[in-house]
């Protein structure tokens, strides 16, 4: 392996469907997984293919409920083509199999440079030679409707023929997840195959419910003219059959092309012609592959993070997956940010709060996707004002699991495996999600200087999602505070009170203290707009100036719960029971599902002092100390160093890190406070997929919050990187790991500048431009880089030199 590939040796059954998640191809409008392409769905593959946004609704029958569900579709597969070779008496050996045990010498490598998949194997061939087989897939970038699959098979000591079966498959379902295999998972619907030409067989379908159009066609070229050549379409499949010939220095070369277009793209009569048009245009395999590699030289050149040893190789995959998901492709469409990627199946491909450690990355790379992903959740700002009037909210309440139109696709009910019991889930009540939204707005206006949308769009979410906490938010007399009640936290576990007749939790810290960041950053919004604009605005949303003076009271009166000396998880949790964490990590090889656990032995989680990830620790990953302590000041709380130490320490010891999240926030919020330990989380929090550390659930999707989190870590947690009051701050950490790293950002139309830390330095070069030189701000000095410049500043002093 090299810094810049990652290579499978072998057949490893049980590890495939990791591999395949890991080795998924993608160009942020469609992606699939790295499945042999000779496999079927089944126990050891699964060759899904995912387009950003196709989503489609079912009804289930579960625990004798009829509930609804929404799920990304897995698309019709364009992989398959198999392989077998043909006698000169007409008989034929088997299709090739990567469970033969005629195969030798099995390998996939993942090309991150030029993010193709090269799968190569040598065949035994019955009583002759050896067939060399190498296999090179890409979706490319340039062209993101695309997809190719070059096969060439050499022979060593025999001469014959190949039987090639190229198939467009539309016979597949939602069936990557297990848990949910009870579930309905049939999504498409009148089916049709055919053919357009003697090389090219297509298939169309739509979706059962929100009726999306899907329109492939493949075309399949070979360099030596076939010896045979058949397309015959079935109801569900079109298979394209040729027989090729084979021999000693005249190897067979076989290019598979396919182009996907869905109803949901732009500029089209129908999926089905765009498919058909476009495939008859595709380039041959070799420009394809040239131009595919130069757009993602041109990705990496603003995009990649360069730390050196394995932490920088999986900082590097991690990057690539992300790109995968959320390219500048990504920028034209309505789409989110999928939890899992456009990887599998898990979370049934829905919107949750992930971009809220994916933008502030992106932010400082790709400011037009960001925008995009800001836009998604304003178009759905509608959706969200009814959601919280329905529930008696003014304001905009936004679910927490989202897909295609706003509405809360938050499950009923969830399965525990352990137990095969299903159970009610509250985690809608989530509420914290709008924070992460308004948090995301406000950041990335920061990077960018985008005050247009910060004016518009932004404000319209940002005053709506302020609006919502000031309503929610209950005066009690007797404190003299304000509580927010009925909620759950980031923490997922705790979602009622031990023998509560409802759901919720009062005063989550996190929910409250974002609460009131939120009311000050609109009170903030407020006063600097133009009056012109802010008279605008308010009728736009109508909003009455006179709720201000609430949102003012409230930003600074919310309640925040304290016990033994430290920041409570929510009111009550130091009132809650102790657990025993010793003897569950002696009788179980894995506690990170803690809740699945007491579940199975008739227990509650709701009992215990125990979280599933960071909840109050979320703070320090979003906030620097000097912001924190101003939100809490502003709140009337004295939270000193000594306090946040404690509070750190307390949820240490109380976390099963059931979430991949977990170790990411605790490893910044460690490495903030420079705890020699923060080391072991951030080294958790990179190896969580590669590792797949929450045994089995990367094969249904990577957990693409986490995998952007770890650059935002290096980007932002270690260099302490922040965009305010129109500078770059900075304020870096150490960890030793982690001690030298460079990246390069585009900020305020500076596209390229470099930052680079080593030895106790932070090098910041400015590229030449006709832009204003930028200011940077280190350990209390201010010191300007204007464009063509070079400085080098020391961390201790905030020293610089040219």
């Amino acid at each position: 392996m090299s810094e810049w590939t990652w290579e499978y040796e072998g057949y490893v059954p049980g590890g495939e469907r990791l591999r395949e998640s890991l080795c998924t191809l993608g160009n942020g409008r469609f992606a699939t997984r790295g499945a042999v392409p000779e496999s079927r769905a089944g126990l050891l593959h699964y060759p899904g293919t995912y387009a950003a946004g196709v989503y489609n609704r079912l009804e289930s029958t579960v625990a004798g409920r009829q509930v609804v569900n929404e799920d990304m579709v897995n698309l019709p597969d364009w992989l398959p083509l198999r392989l077998r070779p043909r006698f000169a008496d007409g008989a034929t050996g088997p299709w090739f199999s990567p469970d033969t045990r005629r195969l030798i010498d099995h390998r996939h490598t993942l090309d991150l440079r030029r993010a193709v998949l090269t799968r190569t194997f040598r065949y035994q061939v019955h009583g002759a030679g050896v067939l060399e087989v190498e296999q090179v897939r890409l979706v490319h970038m340039v062209d993101p409707h695309l997809a190719a699959l070059r096969t060439v098979v050499t022979s060593e000591g025999w001469s014959g023929e190949i039987e090639v079966e190229s198939a467009l498959d539309g016979d597949v379902t939602n069936s990557n997840v297990r848990r949910y295999r009870s579930l309905a998972r049939h999504h498409l619907v009148r089916m049709r195959t055919g053919a357009s030409a003697a090389d090219t067989a297509w298939l169309s379908c739509r979706t059962s419910a929100s009726d999306i159009g899907i329109g492939m066609a493949a075309r399949t070229v070979t360099s030596e003219p076939a010896t045979a050549s058949e397309i015959r379409p079935s109801h569900r499949k079109a298979v394209h059959r040729l027989v090729v010939p084979v021999g000693p220095g005249r190897p067979a070369v076989v290019d598979k092309t396919v182009a996907l277009h869905t109803s949901r793209d732009r500029a089209i009569a129908d999926p089905l012609g765009a498919a058909l048009d476009r495939v008859a245009e595709a380039d041959a395999f070799p420009e394809l592959l040239a131009s595919h590699t130069t757009a993602w030289a041109r990705l990496w050149r603003g995009a990649d993070i360069r730390v050196p040893g394995e932490a920088g190789r999986i900082l590097r995959l991690h990057l690539f997956h992300v790109l995968q998901t959320l390219s500048p492709n990504t920028a034209d469409l309505d789409v989110g940010v999928p939890a899992r990627g456009l990887h599998g199946e898990a979370y049934r491909g829905h919107v949750f709060w992930d971009e809220l450690f994916v933008l502030p990355y992106l932010n400082l790379h790709f400011p037009e996707v960001s925008r995009a992903l800001l836009d998604y959740r304003h178009r759905r700002l509608p959706r969200a004002c009814r959601a919280a009037r329905a529930a008696g909210r003014s304001g905009a309440m936004y679910p927490w699991q989202s897909g295609s139109d706003g509405r809360e696709e938050t499950q009923q009910l969830h399965l525990n495996p352990r137990s095969g019991r299903w159970l009610p889930d509250h985690s809608h009540l989530q509420h914290h999600v709008g924070s992460a939204i308004a948090y995301n707005v406000w950041q990335y206006c920061e990077a960018t200087g985008d005050t247009e949308y910060l004016h518009t769009r932004g404000a319209e979410m940002l005053l709506q999602i302020a609006r919502f906490w000031a309503d929610g938010a209950e005066y009690e007399p007797g404190t003299g505070r304000y509580r927010i009640r009925g909620v759950v936290g980031p923490d997922e576990y705790h979602d009622r009170y031990p023998d509560a007749d409802r759901p919720g939790l009062d005063d989550n810290a996190y929910t409250n203290v974002t609460a009131a960041w939120v009311l000050s950053r609109a009170l903030d919004l407020v006063r600097r707009v133009p009056a012109w604009r802010r008279e605008e605005l308010f009728e736009r949303i109508g909003l009455d100036a006179g709720e201000l003076p609430k949102w003012e009271e409230v930003s600074r009166r919310l309640r925040v719960p304290f016990h033994q000396g430290v920041i409570s998880q929510f009111d009550g949790y130091g009132d809650l029971a102790e657990l025993d964490w010793d003897a569950y990590r002696a009788r179980y090889p894995s506690i990170r599902r803690l809740d699945r656990i007491l579940e199975a032995e008739g227990d509650s989680v709701n009992r215990y002092q125990a979280s599933k990830q960071a909840d109050v620790l979320m703070l320090g990953h979003l906030f620097s100390s000097a912001e924190l302590r101003g939100l809490f000041d502003r709140l009337g709380y004295d939270v000193d160093d000594e306090t946040w130490r404690r509070t750190v320490d307390h949820y240490l010891r109380r976390t099963s890190h059931g979430s991949t999240l977990s170790g990411l926030v605790h490893g910044l919020v460690l490495a903030r406070a420079r705890r020699a330990d923060a080391w072991r989380y951030v080294r958790e929090a990179l190896e969580a997929d590669i590792a797949d550390i929450q045994g089995g659930t990367t094969g249904e999707g990577i957990h693409l919050g986490a995998m952007a989190g770890t650059l935002d870590l290096v980007q932002r947690g270690l260099t302490g990187l922040e965009t305010r009051e129109d500078a770059l701050h900075l304020d870096p950490v150490p960890l030793p790991a982690l001690s030298e790293y460079s990246f390069s950002l585009r900020y305020r139309g500076h596209w390229g500048i470099g930052i680079r830390r080593r030895e106790g330095e932070i090098e910041i070069e400015v590229p030449e431009s006709a832009e204003s030189p930028i200011r940077v701000v280190l350990a209390g000095r201010t010191v300007t880089v204007a464009p063509g410049e070079t400085r080098t500043l020391t961390e201790d002093a905030g020293g610089s030199h040219s």
